[in-house]
This record gives structure tokens, sequence and C-alpha cells, in this order.
């Protein structure tokens, strides 16, 4: 019995079999294997960790702040005076710290009665040197240089200047300076003490004004004995 003829040989099917094979090797030698959807991974990539924040600068200071401040007083000029110009020109009160380096020609105050005074000439080195000055109108006794000199035998002078201080070369002087100033009138009041945490403020009150106007809102001042008063006819001209 002769079987039927179902239209493909054998060398056909051979020949599809070895087309397979070569597509397949050239799959594999080009790379081009599709890849399916790739996983997200978990967790926080590297290179992701908290970073530390950059530091804050304040670059305004605060009304009450005060600044440090190292001023060199020339050769032949007045250091109360340049003081005050200071002051005034800045509008801030000066606090003077400490001083160093030598003076000439100093007026002192005496304490030994009101209005003497004592003229010393020749030049002295400065011990310590204290005082301080607002720019505006102020409170009698607030303002003003304290100086401990030492002469040339070794002997110690000081008080209370109220003329000229003279550099002789180059003075050093430490200062802070400041905006506000809280006016006080000691002591207390007992009303005041009695309103203490309440928010009100009493007669003798503690007031906080810009340095400038520290005392202009109060009484007017009795005259003062600061260094603008230099045609005192106490201080020889």
């Amino acid at each position: 019995m002769k079987k039927p003829d179902l239209g493909f040989s054998m060398n056909d099917n051979t020949h599809k079999e070895d087309q397979e094979k070569e597509n397949s090797e050239e799959a594999k030698e080009g790379g081009a294997i599709e890849a399916g959807p790739m996983r997200r991974a978990r967790g926080r990539p590297p290179g992701s960790k908290n970073k530390p924040k950059p530091p804050v600068f304040v670059t305004r200071d605060g009304p009450n702040a005060l600044r440090s401040h190292v001023m060199e007083i020339a050769n032949g000029a007045d250091i109360a005076d340049s003081l005050i110009q200071f002051a005034r020109r800045r509008q801030r009160g000066v606090c003077v710290l400490s001083g160093t380096g030598t003076v000439t020609n100093v007026t002192l105050r005496q304490p030994s009665s009101p209005g003497a005074v004592m003229a010393l000439q020749g030049r002295f080195e400065i011990i310590s040197l204290t005082g301080s000055f607002l720019p505006g109108a102020s409170p009698p006794g607030s303002t003003g240089l304290t100086v401990y000199m030492a002469g040339g035998q070794g002997q110690v002078v000081g008080g209370g200047v109220v003329g000229p201080l003279v550099a002789s070369g180059a003075v050093m002087i430490m200062a802070a300076t400041f905006s506000n100033a809280v006016y006080e009138r000691l002591p207390l009041a007992i009303e005041e003490d009695e309103h203490v945490g309440g928010g009100d403020q009493g007669e003798g009150s503690s007031s906080i004004l810009p340095a400038a106007a520290a005392y202009n809102n109060l009484a007017p001042p009795p005259p003062q004995l600061n260094h603008e008063a230099y045609s005192s006819p106490f201080i020889p001209g």
C-alpha cells in the first residue's frame, strides 16, 4: 500500500532547523537578549544620607549687642575729645575698658575740695584708664575718664580727668560700644516693687532708651563736669 504524499520532504525540515540554530547563535553573539521589567531596589540609594545643614550666620546685631573695639589714638591727639567725636559720629555709647601708652600735661580733679584741680606737667605712663561717653545729653557723672598714671620716679597719681589728656605717642584703648542704655534711679521705689511682674511701671522705674537720647526725656540735668567744659575757670589757660 502506497503512502500519501504530504507535500514536504525531510530535507525541508532539516533546512528549517538549521536556520533556527543560526538565528539563535546570532542573537547570543549580538547580545540582543530581551530582559523582563527591572524591579526597583528597596531602601535609600547610595549617597543619599542626611547631609549636615550649613551653619546660620547672624549678619545684624541686636539692639542691645555690644561691639568690641581696639582704638589707636594718634600722637598729639586729645584722648577724651577723640572718644567724644567717635561716640557722636557713630551714634553709639562708648565704654572704655583699658588703655596703654604715654600721656602728657594732664589736669585732674582734686577730691579734697569741690572744683579744685591739679595740673601735671611732663610725661606719664598709663596704668589704668576707664570711663564712658554717650553721643547725646547724659546724666551728671555718667561720662568722663578716670586715669591712673606712673611718673618718671615711680610715683603714682590719678583721678578724674577734667581737661585735655594728650597722647604722647600711640595710645591703645580697648573699648566696647552699645546703642541702648538703661537709665535707673536708685533706690527703687516701694510702689515699683509691688508692680513687678504685672507689667506696670511706676515712678522711678527703669527706661530703655537709645544711647543718643538716653537722658533727653528725663528732667533737665544739672551742670555737667564733662570734657566739653574746657573753659572752666578752674582750669589754667
